[in-house]
This record gives structure tokens, C-alpha cells and sequence, in this order.
């Protein structure tokens, strides 16, 4: 039954989430990457369904979070998080946060998902479809073949991930509210997001002591000898490092940026760093 001031987004509040999401990139930061892509996605959607700034306030910093997934099948946890503010703005029956929750959860795997299908799948036989069309002399035809089928891929993914996603995800936000299964998932996508970040610390953060140590006809390497104790174990001290001057000592991410610049620089040029 519709209350009398519940606010329901309508096809046209959706269509206007589809074309902002095309964006979703276009201000991505080494911060937070695609977080305010994801919040001006979800700009309709705020202004349509909350009444008091404070609430859109809330909504605007819930959305200003981390997030990264393939672009494409970005719009997937945009649907589902218009579907889940639409029902937390009109019954307040859970708790706001797992919004969050639940584009965190659906981040990783959908990164997955896209960048094997769409990236490493479908651009790759549809690339090579146009090359053998210009090979063949077909002029301009294999490029235009090319951009053409790349744009309905891009376009329909987008489109099924709104419009669907919001479908969706006011029967999974019930399904879910009434097994308890948002809790879990809170839960899940707190243990899964350290694990996935966790999992980059070795191809990310690369830490090299070239130093070494000569007795006699000993050379010991510092470097090696650290990676015999664990491999990559400096680069993980580094990050361990980072996040305690994030949350125990409210450092800037960017400040901390700026300082490893600084940092790396003047280790190589003293010849701390290799």
C-alpha cells in the first residue's frame, strides 16, 4: 500500500540515473576513485526521495565513500542503491549503512565479472572482428562495426544494471531486511574488503633496500635477506603505516601521498631505496 507522502522514483527519475552514471568515470581519484561519479549517479535519486538536507547530507556522504568496479557493470550497485534509498527515505526499516554494505560486497566481484567478459572478452573478438574487416579492404567499415557494437554492449549493460538493478533490488532490500541476511552481509563485506585491499599490498606497494653488507668475502643483502622472512614484508609494514596515520592519526590520504612521493624520491637519491 503507497502512503500518502512516500516518494517513488518514476522512469523518467531513472533514465536521468542512467545518463549521470555514464560519468561514473570521469572523475576518478586516487583516493576514492569512483566515488563522486557514484554520488552524481545517485544525485536524481537524493534530491528525489529526501525532503530534510540533513538527510540529504547523509545520503551525499554515504555515496562520497570508496568505490570501484568495471564501469560498465557499475550500474548494477546503482540501481540496487536508488532501490535501497527509495525504500530507507520512505520506512526507515534498516539501518543506512548497508547501503554502503552492500556496494562494497558488490564491487569486487562485479570488477570481476566486467573485466573478464566485457574488457577481456568482448572488446577483444569484437576488436578483432574490425581488424579482419580492414584487412579484408572493407574501408571504414570494420572501425564504425567496431564502435557501434561497443556502444550497445556499453549502453545495455548500463541500462539492465539501472532499471533492473532498481527492480531488483526492492524485492532483494525486503528479501534480505526479512531473513536478516543485510547483517551478514555487512559483515561479509567488511572481511572481504580487507582481504581484496590485503591481496594488492605485494603488487602495489613495493618497497627495495639496495643496501648491502660486505665482510670479508660475505655480502649480505638486506633486501634479500627481508624477503627469505617474508616477501614483500617492507611494502606491508608501509601500508600497515598508512592506516594507522589514517584512523589513529587522522592524516589527509593526500598529505600521506604527497610525503611517499617526498619519501621515495629522497630514499633513491640517498641510496636508501633501490
Amino acid at each position: 500500500m503507497v502512503q500518502e507522502n512516500e516518494k517513488k522514483l518514476t522512469k523518467k527519475d531513472l533514465w536521468k540515473v542512467f545518463w549521470n552514471q555514464m560519468t561514473i568515470r570521469a572523475t576518478n581519484n586516487y583516493e576514492r576513485q569512483q566515488n563522486a561519479g557514484f554520488t552524481q549517479a545517485m544525485m536524481p535519486v537524493i534530491e528525489k526521495v529526501y525532503d530534510d538536507p540533513e538527510d540529504k547530507k547523509e545520503a551525499y556522504e554515504r555515496h562520497m565513500e570508496y568505490f570501484l568496479t568495471q564501469d560498465m557493470v557499475s550500474a548494477i550497485p546503482v540501481g540496487i542503491s536508488a532501490a535501497m534509498e527509495e525504500r530507507y527515505a520512505n520506512e526507515r526499516d534498516f539501518d543506512p549503512s548497508t547501503i554502503g554494505s552492500v556496494k562494497t560486497a558488490l564491487m569486487g566481484p562485479l570488477a570481476g565479472l566486467g573485466d573478464s567478459l566485457l574488457n577481456g572478452t568482448a572488446r577483444p573478438i569484437l576488436a578483432g572482428l574490425a581488424i579482419s574487416l580492414v584487412s579484408a579492404g572493407t574501408g571504414w567499415v570494420g572501425p564504425i562495426m567496431f564502435v557501434i557494437c561497443m556502444a550497445i554492449l556499453s549502453l545495455g549493460v548500463r541500462y539492465l544494471g539501472v532499471f533492473q538493478g532498481y527492480k531488483q533490488g526492492i524485492s532483494l532490500v525486503g528479501k534480505f531486511q526479512s531473513s536478516g541476511l543485510i547483517s551478514r552481509i555487512s559483515e561479509l563485506a567488511g572481511i572481504a574488503a580487507y582481504i581484496i585491499v590485503g591481496g594488492f599490498i605485494p603488487l602495489l606497494v613495493v618497497v627495495n633496500v639496495p643496501i648491502k653488507y660486505t665482510s670479508g668475502e660475505t655480502t649480505i643483502s638486506i633486501q634479500e635477506t627481508l624477503d627469505n622472512l617474508m616477501p614483500g614484508v617492507l611494502g606491508l609494514l608501509y601500508t600497515g603505516l598508512m592506516y594507522y596515520l589514517i584512523t589513529k592519526k587522522k592524516v589527509s590520504p593526500i598529505k600521506l601521498i604527497f610525503l611517499t612521493m617526498i619519501f621515495g624520491i629522497v630514499g633513491v637519491y640517498a641510496g636508501l631505496l633501490g
